[in-house]
């Protein structure tokens, strides 16, 4: 039996290309096969030799391309056929991102692999909307959440986790950290404001959401938790992938927005 080949877990970065590490690149040039995601910019396969087999498995709510099961068994196969295989995947591979699924998966049946890290959403997305996530005077703390809760449902999968410990943990975010981004969370907005607020989070908190960051049709409203669904509602139509950022830090954004700024002409190019 042949040796197995080497699979790349990469991080793509949260859209703009060339927010791709340098590594990351080196390895999408190598590649025989890409298996990328919905949130990989679609412009990175370019990169990938022409001969390469490039596979799509992107996922949108409740709506999988594939499942994840499918893709950890399509990892292996590839590179059990000798392949070097780049699984390229939106943001930071581990965050959020099942990384720790596939390698385990990838482990188990003797591939060798490679984590590569990318850039995260959670912190790209509001640079590039005029809000660092941390900042001496307005928050010291940051923590990074996932979107998709619902009233009445943990937010794990583990459906007999203690009420108390989920109160625990809307507490934590609400009062014990400063600066929180909730990853894909558009739908579930009123759900997040209620939980921040009955749990000690002050209505008028500075709360950004912003869509489509990094790339030239990035757009973002700001409000507090008292009033952002109702600016949502009255601005531009707000869809995932989107960035939901509570905290005081969302004040910086009014001095330093400068990608928005860029792209519509305001300030001069420099790129």
């Amino acid at each position: 039996m042949s040796r197995p080949g080497r699979v790349y877990l990469v991080g793509a970065g949260p859209g703009d290309p060339k927010l791709i590490t340098v590594k990351g690149l080196e390895c999408l040039q190598q590649a025989e096969v890409v298996i990328y995601d919905r949130l990989a910019n679609p412009a990175l396969l370019e990169h990938a030799p022409a001969e390469a087999e490039r596979i799509y498995c992107g996922k949108l709510p409740d709506n999988h391309t594939m499942r994840q099961e499918t893709i950890n068994a399509l990892l292996a196969e590839k590179a059990l056929e000798g392949k070097t295989v780049v699984r390229l995947k939106g943001g930071d591979p581990c965050v959020f991102g099942r990384v720790g699924e596939e390698a385990e998966h990838l482990a188990q049946h003797g591939i060798p692999f490679e984590i590569v890290p990318g850039v995260t959403a959670g912190i790209a997305v509001p640079a590039y909307a005029g809000i660092p996530v941390t900042h001496r005077e307005y928050g010291s703390s940051f923590a990074v959440v996932t979107g998709h809760l619902r009233e009445g449902r943990a937010e794990t999968t583990n459906m007999d986790v203690a009420e108390d410990t989920v109160s625990d943990k809307w507490q934590a975010l609400a009062k014990g950290i400063d600066t929180v981004a909730f990853y894909m969370g558009v739908g579930n907005l009123p759900f997040i404001r209620k939980q921040l607020i009955a749990h000690g989070r002050a209505p008028e908190t500075p709360v950004a959401v912003i869509a489509w960051g990094t790339m030239p049709e990035q757009t973002t409203v700001t409000g507090t938790l008292a009033d952002i669904e109702e600016r949502l509602a009255a601005g531009p139509h707000i869809s995932n992938p989107a960035i939901i950022l509570v905290g005081d830090v969302v004040n910086m954004r009014e001095k330093i927005n400068w990608f928005e700024r860029m792209e519509r002409g305001s300030w001069a190019s420099t790129r």
